[in-house]
């Protein structure tokens, strides 16, 4: 089969990719940088045409659309999210979702609204590829990580990863950085649906893979992102808010961990100061990775 990158009948359009998705007119090229990022991942990943593709962790569609144009209309997509569709905003999952299904894509994707676990205990499905893309951060542990790992031995041949590498290349990634441990410590110490709870290191992801003895990692690489893609800028907005010390007020009663949470937010403030503004804030370094079946 063809990859994606290679066949040009699969050369992919950022601008084309991101018209399938449902957009705010206020800011149309936020679409298009998120797919443009996406598509330095498929690429890398080389996901093939043709291909039936499992993506765990799928969200609005920000890297379904994007895998369901490389796999083409031979190829398909099963599209997993414990998310309920009243979550998300401005636009909800359903409503994202429903956009991307009205599309001439559509139906290349099943959308299946389920706990990765659950699905994978479920289903008898066997996939060439299987796509987890920034999404482990959402777990509300690591052990999942693991379990998900377990579950697809005899399944796929590749286990595809993207996720924040928790280093910045750029000075200007490192209160990216900040932000994102300084959310995760603050969930840590209490239960909610934020989009930080299990905080990853590249190390730890391929730790855990290891571990099962049942994956190698057979490619990896380092990606910067381009200047336009905003979630350093929101993460980083989002913690410096006054509203995240009123979280942690509510959260946290013990003094020293109140304390550490507060330090660590004054840490992004610095940060931030330094690099002359939130506006001047770029999201931190992504690792990407492949792993591969030695069963």
């Amino acid at each position: 089969m063809a990859s994606a990158k290679d066949s040009s009948s699969s050369v992919l359009s950022a601008t084309k990719i991101a018209s399938y998705a449902i957009q705010n007119p206020r800011f149309p090229n936020i679409e298009i940088s998120q797919v443009s990022h996406r598509i330095r991942l498929v690429t890398f990943w080389d996901i093939s045409d043709g291909a039936r593709v499992l993506e765990i962790g799928c969200g609005q569609g920000n890297c379904t659309t994007v895998l369901a144009e490389a796999v083409g209309p031979t190829g398909h997509i099963d599209a997993v999210d414990p998310a309920p569709g009243d979550y998300g905003a401005p636009f909800t999952l359903a409503q994202a979702q429903a956009h991307i299904t009205a599309s001439e894509i559509g139906n290349r994707i099943t959308w299946h609204q389920a706990d990765p676990v659950q699905f994978l205990a479920a289903s008898k499905e066997k996939w060439d590829f299987v796509v987890l893309s920034h999404c482990v951060w959402y777990f509300k542990s690591p052990s999942t990580l693991k379990t998900i790992f377990d579950k697809l031995v005899g399944r796929t041949g590749q286990v595809c990863f993207a996720e924040y590498a928790l280093n910045a290349s750029r000075a200007t990634g490192n209160a990216h950085v900040l932000a994102a441990l300084t959310r995760a410590t603050l969930e840590a110490h209490r239960d909610s649906s934020a989009n930080i709870q299990s905080p990853l290191s590249p190390a730890g992801i391929k730790t855990i893979a290891l571990e099962s003895q049942c994956w190698e990692l057979s490619n990896e690489k380092t990606i910067i992102p381009e200047s336009d893609l905003d979630d350093g800028r929101w993460e980083v907005g989002d913690v410096a808010h006054s509203q995240f010390l009123e979280e942690v007020k509510q959260s946290i009663r013990d003094e020293r961990i109140n304390l550490l949470v507060k330090s660590m937010r004054d840490a992004v403030l610095t940060a931030i100061e330094a690099n002359g503004g939130k506006e001047n804030i770029y999201t931190m370094d992504v690792w990407a990775g492949v792993f591969k079946t030695t069963k």
